[in-house]
């Protein structure tokens, strides 16, 4: 029987409970950050289909927002990203505002909820008037 062989024995050595700590400190650069636990877990199996059901299991860690997790985290992520690219943005900013203005520096700030659906993430650039 399938469950027996693919139990959470099995699947806490595949991926080991530490393994959350690891994932949120990559991604976000300290796994204190982390709303949440991550655990693969056996689901389901097919047997006619030949299809094995697992699923990962997000838990709540105590004093953490799981719902908040994704839009709180984002400003590390933003300010790091290659994709977003955050320091080229500033750059080609700090550019546009030459000759008259220089960015002496910059922050991100923490995600704010303007509304049910709607969420900002401050970012603060702090200006110098140049001789220009």
């Amino acid at each position: 029987m399938i469950q027996k062989i693919i139990n959470d024995e099995f699947l806490d050595e595949l991926f080991p409970p530490e393994r959350a700590d690891e994932f949120f400190n990559a991604l976000y650069g300290g796994a204190e950050t982390g709303a949440f636990d991550i655990s693969l877990r056996y689901n389901d199996f097919n047997k006619q289909q030949g299809i094995l059901y697992l699923h990962f299991l997000l838990t709540e860690r105590p004093g953490k927002c799981m719902a908040c997790s994704l839009t709180a985290g984002l400003p590390p992520v933003f300010q790091r990203h290659p994709v977003i690219n955050l320091k080229g943005m500033i750059r080609k900013i700090e550019e546009k505002l030459s000759p008259e203005w220089s960015v002496k520096d910059w922050s991100i700030g923490s995600t704010t909820v303007l509304g049910p659906e709607t969420n900002a993430i401050p970012l603060m650039l702090y200006l110098e008037k140049t001789n220009g």
